[in-house]
């Protein structure tokens, strides 16, 4: 069992990878809690609560370094919230063997266009659907990185829509902020930059995990002496790695992303396999 100092220095270095690649701390969080010894939809239930101190902690700095699109995410975020309580409500009532084999398998599309992850060159769409022209769903922000202005437009915003209620589905059946699915969204589908894109998510991801928070509440699966470290661990990682996003190079996000992501399959792929 984890003692709480040891869970609040991890927590602290999960909410920093995880604010800094969009990803969502309670997707490494949850691993490593199962890894030592916590039944699966525990660590499920308190990985929501940890989402949503990453969310707080990072999304306040990305918002105020102007690169979160609020509107933006306030649209996608109607469609995350129905998935969340949905996907929550399932994980209820499953087996918890299935979680571990729904968990890798769902953060086996972070490999999806694999190759053009690593484009450093943002294009922005030259046209817009109807309904993101309409809502104005576009925007610009400073990159350090870049030491310019980059503009943006989103576009494709129902398709994008459907994709993040999948994803809020996915982050309410398995304790994760699935930031892997919605940074793809985002960039596949939305078109919008990737410090755009994981700014966005963590901003999204809060609100999908109170959402799903609220299923396991009444479910009896909250366990406080998890939830304690690890939302302040989140926090203070989370607020960290929202300083340092706008000064680290898209590329080297893009390799954080995918080097974490191959742990987290191996990890939840292992376990699944031993509880067969």
């Amino acid at each position: 069992m984890l003692d709480m100092v040891t869970l609040l220095l991890i927590s602290i270095a999960v909410g920093l990878i995880g604010s800094l690649i969009g990803l969502g701390g309670a997707s490494m969080l949850t691993p490593i809690l199962v890894l030592f010894g916590i039944p699966v939809k525990e660590a499920v239930a308190c990985g929501m609560v940890a989402i949503i101190a990453t969310s707080s902690g990072s999304a306040s700095s990305f918002v105020k370094d102007r690169i979160t699109n609020i509107k933006i995410a306030m649209f996608l975020e109607m469609f995350t919230i129905i998935g969340a309580i949905v996907g929550a409500t399932i994980t209820v009532i499953i087996a918890p063997i299935f979680l571990y084999f729904l968990f890798a398998g769902f953060l086996l599309i972070s490999f999806f266009n694999f190759r053009s992850s690593f484009k450093e060159t943002y294009i922005s769409p030259e046209k817009q659907d109807k309904i993101s022209k309409s809502l104005g769903l576009e925007g610009s922000y400073f990159d350090k990185t870049k030491n310019q202005l980059i503009k943006y437009k989103a576009t494709n915003s129902l398709w994008g829509g459907l994709g993040m209620f999948v994803a809020g589905l996915a982050a309410g059946m398995l304790g994760i902020g699935a930031g892997a699915f919605k940074v793809i969204v985002h960039e596949k589908v939305l078109k919008i930059p990737s410090k755009v894109s994981s700014a966005s998510s963590s901003f999204i991801i809060g609100m999908t995990a109170l959402a799903g928070v609220s299923v396991y509440l009444f479910s009896g699966l909250l366990n406080l002496t998890l939830m304690a470290p690890m939302a302040v661990g989140t926090t203070i990682g989370g607020l960290v790695g929202g300083r340092l996003l706008n000064r680290i190079r898209d590329r080297n996000l893009r390799v954080m992303f995918l080097v974490v992501v191959v742990l987290l399959i191996i990890q939840m792929l292992y376990k699944g396999v031993l509880s067969l």
